[in-house]
């Protein structure tokens, strides 16, 4: 039997191919008529779905709670330390472990528990073996259904599985791998604690309680209320519009190169989203010139979730075409600093704003004259710009750390490729 690339050295032994029936006692969670949304309670059990699986373990959010007479009742249904809690629908391919904090938790129909013979598998390493992309890619091509799919026992019973013979190994490679994912983790709370520090310091910097002082010590003056069409720079043309309608930018206007659309999907919360790269002809984009935007303008979206949510277009190119839903705003630059504006923007006081002035349920949008009219306060140029500054600080410390948090998960994904068959 094949053996892996990369290996402790200690190890020499054979590896063999396993079905998970026959390493692992499977289980389908409660159907829909055994327990109901009604039964949950405010203090019990939790009871995880799908929603749960993290990377590793499991996530604590919006767990619902059931009572201790339904907990009895659903005892064959409750997890161990050491189980494994499988998506049965949708996701196929997630799964996390359970640990000693969520034993006796219980699991819901959309969950597949796995519960491995410890004698002849380590849990954990037989976690991060179903987390290769080989074991995910024929997780999700066994699955059945066309428009949601979905496990049962019998296919993750029959679902084969490369493992070492010896529960030594396995037990190396998973506190291996473990120490991998704690410094994720680790790196995962930074960056939490730092978009917490920052939204906190925002809150304190747009409702005044922390004020800057002038480079020679002096105070600031007040804080202005103006609206948003107040900062616009009405000496460029189309310097406060919307994106193309429909009808002038269709699909089949796009090309594999040329000038870059920058998409709703691109207008992250606060960011700019480098993904669904969509381009079209420099003729077109010329036809469309009152929807070309520029780097270091800022670009707001008419809808979505959030609503009004703004990015500062980037360097990666000289100019960009909007989409239907996004709106170009060029901001007097003697008044005001287009960075200082953008944290405006995506402050939570505007963001309200934007949201009461909005129209649909499902999905909100705001009109290009509704969104002129909501209400900015800007101080002088020279404390705006130290406000941007400071925010802009902590945001490259959270880009620092985003990124080395990119670089570990792509380091265990190696690591996973070359330490399993």
């Amino acid at each position: 039997m094949a053996t892996p690339k990369l290996r402790f050295k200690e190890f020499d032994g054979d590896w063999a191919n396993f079905n998970l029936g026959d390493i692992s006692d499977i289980k389908t969670g409660p159907f829909g008529s055994t327990l109901h949304q009604k039964d949950y309670v405010e203090i019990g059990t939790p009871i995880i779905t799908v929603e749960h699986l993290g990377e590793v373990g499991l996530t604590s959010q919006n767990l619902p709670l059931v009572s201790d007479e339904d907990k009895v009742r659903l005892k064959s249904y409750m997890l161990d330390e050491g189980d494994l809690a499988f998506s049965r629908v949708g996701s196929v391919d997630r799964c996390a472990i359970i640990t000693d904090k969520e034993k006796g938790w219980l699991f819901s129909g959309r969950i597949l528990r796995v519960r491995p013979n410890k004698k002849l598998v380590h849990s954990k390493n037989l976690m991060y073996a179903l987390k290769t992309e080989d074991a995910k890619y024929r997780i999700r091509s066994v699955a059945v259904g066309q428009t949601m799919p979905s496990l049962n026992t019998e296919i993750l019973k029959n679902f084969s599985i490369n493992l070492s013979n010896s529960v030594e190994e396995q037990t190396k490679i998973a506190s291996f791998l473990s120490v991998v994912d704690e410094k994720i983790s680790q790196l995962t709370q930074k960056h939490e604690l730092l978009s917490q520090y920052k939204q906190g310091m925002m809150q304190k910097l747009f409702s005044q309680q922390i004020r800057f002082k002038a480079d020679d010590g002096s105070e600031f003056g007040e804080w202005e209320e103006k609206t948003l069409i107040d900062s616009v720079d009405t000496n460029i043309k189309w310097s406060f519009t919307g994106g193309p309608f429909g009808s002038n930018l269709k699909s089949e206007d796009y090309t594999e190169l040329g000038i870059r659309i920058i998409q709703l999907q691109n207008i992250g919360d606060g960011a700019f989203l480098n993904d669904y790269k969509i381009y079209t002809s420099p003729e077109k984009a010329n036809e469309l010139l009152s929807c070309n935007i520029y780097p270091d303008e800022i670009l707001i979206s008419k809808m979505g979730d959030p609503v009004a949510r703004c990015c500062i277009v980037p360097k990666h190119h000289d100019r960009y075409v909007m989409c239907s839903d996004g709106i170009r705003l060029v901001v007097d630059k003697k008044n005001y600093s287009s960075i200082f504006m953008f944290y405006q923007i995506n402050y939570q006081d505007f963001r309200q704003s934007a949201s009461d002035v909005s129209t649909g349920s499902t999905r909100k949008r705001i009109g290009l004259s509704d969104l002129k009219q909501l209400p900015i306060k800007a101080p002088c140029l020279e404390e705006q710009t130290k406000i941007a500054n400071f925010l802009s600080s902590i945001d490259q410390k959270i880009e620092v750390v985003a990124q080395q948090i990119e670089q570990a998960k792509q380091w265990k994904k190696g690591l996973l490729q070359q330490m399993f068959v």
